[in-house]
């Protein structure tokens, strides 16, 4: 019984720690969602309705919260995903594709602003964003494989091409350097990526 009871205090003590980490990200992720590109340790643990001591405790340091918060932003990203039939004839698909992208890119857009801040001294945002890459990089290889094996050599070089125009670079280039809405700015990345697979598009 006692063994019972140990036990059962210690997947409570767990429960706890994950929802005060849970509490934390959500803190974390929801001040940067309001326009608070850096905010500290205070603020977070201000927000989160813990001490400070709780939140060091719970995480090392700020690269250790960036990669639990980038874990959730994939969470949701994931969440927010809808397959895309490969059977579509490729105008549709790069429609269907662009639409979803700019979906997601609109979703992670205030994190990816947060990251792109402290980036550069920062090894755990640079592999985050890795991630995302990564995941773009998988659904152009599956949603065009047609297309890109009919690039020949060349196939290397058109999915780069693709991946930079799918990434949030090329979309927050759109967004807020071109200051164009969603529509206009999903318009520009449809017709670059149709543009792109249109060259080897068989007949």
């Amino acid at each position: 019984m006692d063994g019972v009871d140990v036990a059962g205090r210690v997947d409570g003590r767990t429960a706890r720690a994950e929802r005060t980490r849970a509490a934390i990200v959500e803190a974390h992720l929801a001040l940067i969602s309001e326009g608070d590109l850096r905010p500290t340790g205070e603020r977070i643990a201000e927000r989160a309705g813990i001490s400070l001591r709780t939140l060091w405790t719970n995480f090392k340091d700020m690269e250790t919260l960036f990669e639990a918060s980038g874990a959730e932003v994939l969470r949701q990203q994931d969440a927010a995903y809808r397959p895309i039939s490969t059977g579509l004839p490729l105008t549709k698909r790069v429609d269907a594709y662009c639409r979803q992208r700019a979906r997601l890119l609109q979703l992670i857009a205030p994190s990816a602003r947060a990251a792109q801040m402290r980036e550069p001294v920062s090894e755990q945002l640079h592999r985050n964003k890795l991630k995302h890459i990564e995941r773009v990089r998988d659904e152009i290889e599956e949603l065009f494989a047609v297309e890109l094996a009919e690039a020949g050599p060349g196939r290397e070089q058109l999915l780069n091409a693709l991946v930079a125009a799918s990434t949030w670079q090329a979309w927050s280039m759109l967004r807020y350097g071109l200051d164009l809405g969603v529509d206009q700015a999903r318009a520009v990345m449809s017709r670059t990526v149709g543009a792109l697979l249109a060259e080897v598009a068989p007949d």
